[in-house]
């Protein structure tokens, strides 16, 4: 084994201890569910801070940002940076998820529509998703070990010198076409290779964990640390980890940067050695354009669903009062911030690994730069940082998705259900959720496609949540019936078309248009491949996500096939954001609330400032109950609006501009940064 060193290894072993160290002294203050669940409502600013700053270090943060730059240039940073402007939003919506005072995002549900099937519904939505999010965390973490523990040479087998070879043989063809020199008996090979390289049997390097056995050892290993600490101290454990994490995170995302830049020259070197179109911050790279219109069409479903995240719940109702639940934007500025740095990288590595050395896999860049340029003893502490991020997002998913496992399945079932009960069963729930994540993570290919449908598959529970704040009108069938359609329509199809005989390979959806440098890339499928790739006249089929939306938006008449990629992403995120609002209204005009007594003290409670204390609050709200109009004068559009927006106050103005400020400050900064480099 090369690429790391036994000081690296006793690095990430301490840190495993102490996290799991932390995990055990917060167990005492998680004896009732409140405590669990929520740190008994306890948490100030700076804890909701780096709360809000781990969780948003999500496993697609330095890992895949990097990836992304790698391949298609700065724009690629995008896919992340893209909730820059929502920093503003949630100098709102922070406050919203802690007046509700609930405990689990399935409770909202029941406490709007009096609806616990939906609430239950939700629940099992939101423990899927947790199963995608906690696979991709353990997919994530794996792939950039892989890269950093690989195999001698004189150890490959016959199959593993055949795939370097092979890969090899890619990048000398490749480089004999682009120079206008490739000889046409090569072509055939050409393609070839490349059908092998899109099944991903050659590769540029071969890992110590590329066996099945070293993968699954990896993984429980992985899952076992996680569902340890979480098992033991709950959402307080989760904070206090979220400190250290927080800490490691910056250190890994500083920590490439000087000796990057040191290794390849100097920062004008940066500028010398990678191309003028990839400091591109709305460049054309990869077949896709980020421009204006796709950047908003990311950022509208981004938005909506973060309405719906299962963590919500748990983060922002843990805050002491409105203020410190605010005061997490702070920390999503943070990770901003970190974006930056992490493009640098991707950049950096552009500038290492061109040519006959370029990477066979983006998603292995981070992991690849890390071997190249940290030294015993840093690669471990770049190797912990990474897995501190990946397991602080973690920790909040799966804390989340075992309380509304207790409160929206268990509760329904045993309302008798004792509260030490029902935190063991939290804890034993953290553990099996972790083992299916497990089972996810073994199936995944590429971090591109499981971020572009992470975007998106919240939304149709976030158009809902989001409706409910702000809409009397809005119904509990209209709910249901709009579940039903986008789930179907823009989740559960997509996802599988490549397994269903008859989508996977029909010849229209097969379909192959030229991109912006003039390549065929498919048009509905993410990638289309030979059955048996060294024959050229063998049946093709589709691979990855359905792009259904672009799908049905041709079969209505629009030209699809002759749209750019760009254009093509862009509609499938203005569906996917737009289509569930759309159903949303027009059923709940032609239905009714079946209880407007509910419905008035929902929104005369979403009005109802927390208390400086519990007693306080309590009394608050005992007044709210018995006149949940006290705050009708308040709306933004008078007391008799069906709309809830309400009007604000200086706490909200100045909260919004300076966020609005502090937001167009950080891409100014981008931009200046991406320009200096370019000189």
């Amino acid at each position: 084994m090369s690429g790391i060193h036994i000081v690296d290894l006793l690095v990430v072993f301490a840190y495993l201890a102490a996290i799991i160290y932390i995990g055990r002294r917060a167990k005492h203050s998680a004896a009732s569910e409140e405590g669990y669940f929520l740190a008994g409502r306890k948490l100030g600013k700076l804890y909701q801070i780096f709360l809000n700053f781990g969780n948003a270090t999500e496993p697609q943060g330095a890992v895949t940002t990097a990836s992304f730059v790698y391949q298609r240039g700065a724009s690629g940073a995008w896919y992340s940076f893209q909730t820059i402007f929502m920093n503003p939003y949630y100098w709102f919506m922070n406050v919203w998820f802690r007046r509700v005072r609930l405990t689990t995002m399935g409770d909202l549900f029941e406490d709007r529509f009096d609806s616990r099937w939906l609430a239950r519904v939700y629940a099992l939505f939101q423990i899927g998703v947790a199963v995608l999010l906690i696979g991709f965390g353990s997919f994530t973490a794996y792939t950039i070990t892989a890269s950093l523990v690989l195999k001698d040479e004189a150890a490959w087998t016959v199959s593993e010198r055949a795939a370097v070879t092979g890969y090899q043989e890619l990048r000398q063809l490749e480089t004999q076409q682009s120079a206008g020199k490739l000889p046409d008996e090569a072509r055939g090979r050409l393609e070839t290779l490349r059908e092998l390289k899109a099944r991903g049997d050659i590769k540029s390097f071969i890992s110590v964990l590329d066996p099945a056995w070293c993968r699954w050892t990896f993984y429980l290993s992985f899952m076992g640390v996680v569902a340890a600490y979480m098992a033991l101290g709950g959402m307080t454990a989760a904070a206090f980890n979220e400190a250290l994490q927080g800490v490691l995170i910056i250190i890994f995302s500083v920590m490439l940067i000087p000796t990057g830049l040191s290794t390849i020259g100097g920062w004008s070197a940066l500028g010398a050695k990678v191309p003028p179109r990839m400091f591109e911050l709305f460049g054309v790279s990869g077949g896709v354009q980020f421009t204006g219109l796709t950047i908003l069409a990311i950022t509208i479903p981004s938005l909506i669903q973060m309405n719906a995240l299962s963590p919500n719940m748990n983060i922002f109702g843990s805050a002491r009062d409105e203020m410190a639940a605010r005061m997490g934007v702070v920390g999503l500025y943070g990770k901003r911030l970190m974006i930056i740095l992490w493009t640098f990288s991707g950049l950096i590595a552009i500038a290492l690994f061109q040519g006959d050395n370029r990477l066979t896999s983006p998603d292995t860049a981070w992991g690849m730069l890390s071997k190249r340029l940290l030294g015993p003893g840093l690669i471990g502490l770049m190797l912990a940082g990474v897995l501190a991020a990946v397991m602080s997002n973690l920790a909040a998913k799966s804390m989340a998705i075992a309380s509304l496992f207790v409160k929206n399945f268990c509760r329904h079932l045993w309302p008798d259900l004792s509260e030490a009960r029902g935190v063991g069963i939290a804890r034993w729930t953290i553990v099996c959720v972790m083992l299916i994540g497990l089972l996810a993570a073994t199936t995944m290919r590429n971090m591109e496609s499981i971020v572009r449908y992470i975007i998106t598959v919240n939304v149709p529970f976030g158009a809902a949540i989001l409706l409910m704040f702000f809409w009397r009108r809005l119904t509990v069938q209209a709910v249901w019936v709009s579940l039903l359609l986008s789930a179907t329509l823009n989740i559960a199809i997509p996802l599988s078309g490549e397994y269903v005989p008859g989508l996977r390979d029909r010849a229209s959806l097969l379909a192959m248009a030229p991109d912006t440098e003039g390549k065929p890339v498919p048009v509905y499928f993410d990638t289309v491949v030979r059955l048996r790739p060294e024959d050229p006249t063998s049946p093709r089929e589709g691979r990855g996500r359905l792009n259904m939306e672009c799908y049905l938006l041709g079969r209505a008449g629009l030209p699809v096939a002759r749209w750019t990629p760009n254009e093509r992403l862009a509609a499938q995120y203005f569906w996917d954001g737009l289509f569930p609002f759309v159903v949303l209204i027009l059923v709940s005009f032609v239905t009714r609330n079946r209880d407007q007594a509910r419905v008035d003290f929902f929104y005369g409670k979403m009005k109802t400032p927390v208390g400086a204390t519990p007693e306080l609050d309590a009394a608050a709200m005992e007044e709210t109950r018995r006149n949940p109009h006290r705050f009708a004068h308040t709306k933004l559009f008078g007391a008799r609006s069906a709309w809830e927006f309400g009007k604000w106050d200086k706490v909200d103005t100045v909260g919004f501009l300076a966020c609005c400020a502090v937001s167009g400050a950080i891409i100014a900064l981008f931009w200046g940064l991406l320009r200096w480099a370019a000189l």
